[in-house]
């Protein structure tokens, strides 16, 4: 039985598995969140997801930050993805525009995303902290998809040196975005029944080697447009534009 969006609906990913008429426990964080942040209690009623394409009504039985207990009222079969995949080569940038393009992809449809070190990279970082890093994103994209209404969680990938991103990128169309490029997203075919890979560069943007590296990697260059556009905005308004000539928008 399928339930109507109420104003204000909250949303809740979990990882635990969920059943009709079973009661699931939520781990710390989003207990903290939903006790703490949103203050809700016991008989509220929020909407869980965990990347089935289903929602799940749910009502709170014992309000706890640490382990949050709900029993699952109702579900229902909702699928919000693009028909379009969408896969993001992104530059690392710096702070807040990485956090800002991770976020804004997902609200856009994105199926994954896969950060770059590419050459005009400032960050730099081992492994551990590339993780940690990573996890951070992927954080970003829970939340994104909490917020937007989808109900399943596109991967961050882990971070790739510009080669090896290159080597394991999706096959399809693959597009990547360069101000000396002679063509635009209209000027291409309907890529019917595959994916799209777009690789976009940090601040900076590419070097002409790595535009090289590129097209010998399949890519096809566009540009947006007569303007210079920032990394964060670059992204954004190749998702957007790619949505609306061959996904869902």
């Amino acid at each position: 039985m399928c339930y109507i969006a109420r104003m204000r609906e909250i949303r809740i990913h979990t990882q635990a598995p969920l059943e009709l008429g079973a009661e699931t426990v939520l781990a710390v964080s989003p207990s903290r969140h939903l006790i703490r942040v949103l203050r809700q209690g016991t008989g509220a009623r929020v909407t869980l997801f965990n990347g089935d394409n289903r929602e799940y009504l749910a009502e709170i039985t014992q309000a706890d930050p640490q382990a949050t207990r709900l029993r699952v009222l109702e579900e229902c079969a909702v699928n919000r993805e693009s028909p379009l995949a969408v896969h993001l080569l992104a530059g690392i940038s710096k702070g807040e525009r990485m956090d800002f393009t991770v976020q804004k992809a997902v609200e856009l449809g994105v199926a994954s995303i896969r950060p770059v070190f590419c050459s005009a990279t400032v960050v730099r970082l081992d492994a551990d902290k590339a993780e940690k890093r990573r996890q951070h994103w992927q954080d970003i994209a829970i939340a994104a998809c909490e917020q937007s209404g989808r109900n399943r969680v596109p991967m961050v990938l882990p971070a790739l040196d510009f080669a090896s991103a290159l080597a394991q990128a999706e096959c399809g169309l693959r597009l990547v975005l360069h101000g000396g490029a002679c063509q635009g997203l209209r000027d291409l075919e309907h890529p019917r029944g595959t994916s799209v890979t777009l690789l976009i560069g940090p601040e900076g943007g590419l070097s002409a080697a790595e535009v090289q590296a590129a097209a010998a990697a399949g890519f096809t260059g566009i540009r947006l447009g007569p303007r210079i556009l920032r990394t964060e905005t670059a992204g954004m308004a190749a998702l957007a534009a790619v949505q609306t000539l061959w996904g869902d928008w």
